[in-house]
Parts: structure tokens; C-alpha cells; sequence
């Protein structure tokens, strides 16, 4: 496992903070994700409640070393939105 790709803070008080996956597996390297910003074309499984997103059953940031692999496939599309607010 590449040691940039995966981060693990089971002294957090909310550790882990989804359910669904083994804690082992569970990956705190994203713990605020970066992906938030791009509403429901995240890539993860969001729910719209009342216009607000809900990302508290997606577990795409956090699955072990593929969640790093993740969040780089849709760093463009970040890049792109940062590029229209500047």
C-alpha cells in the first residue's frame, strides 16, 4: 500500500464515521471530501435533502487504498470549477 494513499485516525471521536466498511479497510485520508463541491456529479452517492447534500452513506472517500485513486480520477473536474470561480 502506497503510504500517501491511505491514512487511518482511530483515535478520532468519530472513528469510523460511516458504516459499511471493515475498519481496517476504512481510510481517513479524506476525511472532509474534496468532491463535495461538485454537488451531485461527485462521482459518490449522495442523497439531496431539502437542498442539501448528504454524504453520510457514501463510503467512496474512505474504501482503503482505492478512495485516493478515487478522488484523483475527478480532480479535473475540481480544477475545472476552481478555474470558473477565479
Amino acid at each position: 500500500m502506497g503510504n500517501y494513499k491511505f491514512n487511518q485516525n482511530r483515535d478520532c471521536e468519530f472513528f469510523p464515521c460511516h458504516e459499511g466498511l471493515q475498519e481496517e479497510e476504512f481510510n481517513c485520508l479524506f476525511c472532509y471530501c474534496p468532491l463535495y463541491t461538485l454537488g451531485k456529479d461527485c462521482g459518490g452517492n449522495p442523497k439531496i435533502n431539502n437542498g442539501i447534500k448528504d454524504c453520510s452513506q457514501c463510503l467512496s472517500p474512505h474504501n482503503g487504498e482505492k478512495a485516493h485513486d478515487f478522488v484523483i480520477s475527478k480532480w479535473s473536474k475540481i480544477d475545472e470549477l476552481t478555474k470558473k470561480n477565479l
